[in-house]
C-alpha cells in the first residue's frame, strides 16, 4: 500500500510546485531592448547582472532584485500615470522595493539599436494577457545621469500596440525605432485590460547611424547588442515538463510494482 500512496502523492504534488516556482499573473519586462529589470535579474545576462549599476540597484533594494525583477506593477493607475507616477520614480513605477532601478547614473547597461530601423520589440511575460503597450524615447538633449522626470520624454509614444502576438514566452512587437542618436531611454508601459496592473520598464539604449560601429557611445558601461533572431530560452518551461515528465514516469514504476505484487 506505501509504493502506490507515495506515487500518487508524487502526481498530486508536482503541479502545486511547478506553479508555486513560477511567477502568478502576467508578471513581466521588455528584454529586448534589455530592461533595466531585466538586465539586472536573476535570468538576465551575467555580464550585465554584474555590473555596477546593477549591483548598486541591488543593494538600494533592499533584495526584491534580483529574483523580483518582473514585478515592477502598479494597480488600478487607469491610465493615470503622470499623475500617479512621480517624477524621478518613473523606473521603479515609484514602488520602494525597486527604487534601484531609479538611480541616476551613466552606466546603466544599454543596448545599440539603429536609428529609424525597423526593430522587432520582446517584452517578456509569464503567460498572456490582454492590454496595450505604449513606448515612448527621452526627448533630445537627454542627460543620463539626472533621475528621470515624465518631461524628459516625448509626449506622445512613438509605438502603440493592443494585444500583440504572445510567442515562445514574449509579446513581439514590430515597429521603427525613432530617429535619435547617442545614449537615449525607452519607456514602456504595459497597461492590462483584464487585470488591474500597469507594469513600467526603462531600457537603456543606445542608437548609433547606419553602417556606424555599436557600442561607442556607451563607454564604461555593457553594451548589449540587440537580438537578431526573436526567439528566448524556455529553459524554464523545458525543466518544468521534465520534472513532470519524470514524476509521471516514477508514478508509473511504482503503480506497475503493485499490480504485479498482487
Amino acid at each position: 500500500m506505501w509504493s502506490y500512496r507515495v506515487g500518487v502523492v508524487v502526481v498530486a504534488l508536482l503541479p502545486g510546485v511547478l506553479v508555486a516556482g513560477a511567477p502568478a499573473g502576467a508578471h513581466g519586462a521588455l528584454e529586448d531592448p534589455l530592461s533595466r529589470a531585466a538586465a539586472c535579474g536573476s535570468e538576465g545576462p551575467a555580464r550585465t547582472v554584474r555590473s555596477a549599476a546593477c549591483r548598486a540597484a541591488v543593494r538600494a533594494g533592499g533584495g526584491v532584485l534580483p529574483r523580483g525583477w518582473d514585478e515592477v506593477r502598479v494597480a488600478d493607475v487607469g491610465g493615470r500615470d503622470r499623475r500617479v507616477i512621480p517624477d524621478g520614480k518613473l523606473c521603479s513605477g515609484g514602488l520602494d522595493a525597486f527604487k534601484g532601478l531609479d538611480l541616476a547614473r551613466d552606466d546603466w547597461p544599454a543596448t545599440t539599436v539603429r536609428a529609424g530601423a525597423r526593430f522587432v520589440f520582446k517584452y517578456r511575460g509569464t503567460i498572456a494577457r490582454r492590454g496595450t503597450f505604449r513606448m515612448f524615447v527621452t526627448k533630445k538633449g537627454y542627460r543620463p545621469g539626472k533621475p528621470l522626470r515624465w518631461g524628459d520624454l516625448e509626449g506622445e509614444p512613438f509605438l502603440e500596440a493592443r494585444d500583440p502576438a504572445f510567442r515562445d514566452g514574449s509579446y513581439r512587437i514590430s515597429g521603427r525605432l525613432p530617429a535619435r542618436s547617442g545614449r537615449h531611454l525607452i519607456y514602456t508601459i504595459w497597461r492590462n485590460s483584464d487585470t488591474p496592473d500597469t507594469y513600467y520598464s526603462c531600457s537603456d539604449v543606445v542608437f548609433r547611424r547606419a553602417g556606424a560601429s555599436g557600442g561607442a557611445a556607451a563607454v564604461g558601461a555593457p553594451v548589449v547588442a540587440a537580438a537578431a533572431g526573436g526567439g528566448r530560452d524556455a529553459s524554464w518551461l523545458v525543466g518544468g515538463a521534465t520534472v513532470l515528465a519524470g514524476g509521471a514516469g516514477i508514478t508509473g514504476l511504482l503503480i506497475a510494482r503493485r499490480r504485479r505484487a498482487r
